[in-house]
């Protein structure tokens, strides 16, 4: 199955956190979009990515922005990124056999969803995709009603595209 793209319903989901709390997509998505991104601790491009993550999540999270990480390890390894790489947001647990990546036919990390409201997956990818990340920043600050500050620095030297 290939990798669920934007237009397709979103598969519903209830995993774990690294601190054993219960996460449900279709509870979250009541109270509005939703961000997944898919990862591995030892992909660099994770490594890489999720520091901008992190960064949208801290522009938005006094406007209720929903960010979770989706770690394909043990919670502690999870855990162990978490920390390594400053991420604040939930990081939910989908161990072997991967059921929630497999449901959205996962072929790389990282990948990233965003989900609107209804469900309906509005932009989706994998690897680090410059665009996608700033066009998931403006979905999100359009629909939270929010004006951040640029995610990207002038001083970065931010590649277009890296691979996962």
């Amino acid at each position: 199955m290939p990798l669920l793209s934007a237009g397709n319903t979103a598969p519903h989901f209830q995993l774990s956190t690294t601190t054993g709390e219960q996460f449900s997509l279709s509870e979250a998505l009541a109270r509005g979009p939703v961000l997944l991104a898919f990862f591995k601790v030892s992909c660099p491009t994770c490594q890489f990515t999720f520091p901008f993550l992190q960064r949208l999540y801290e522009q938005l999270r006094q406007h209720g922005v929903q960010v979770w990480g989706i770690v394909q390890d043990k919670a502690k390894n999870g855990t162990a990124f978490a920390s390594a790489f400053g991420i604040t947001f939930p990081i939910l647990i989908d161990d072997s056999p991967y059921k929630v990546s497999q449901a959205y036919g996962l072929t790389h990390v990282p990948s990233l969803f965003l989900i609107k409201p209804d469900g309906q997956i509005e932009i989706s990818g994998h690897g680090f995709c410059k665009a996608e990340v700033l066009a998931i920043q403006r979905s999100l600050a359009q629909s939270l009603a929010a004006t951040p500050p640029a995610l990207f620095l002038p001083t970065e030297k931010i590649p277009e595209f890296k691979p996962g």
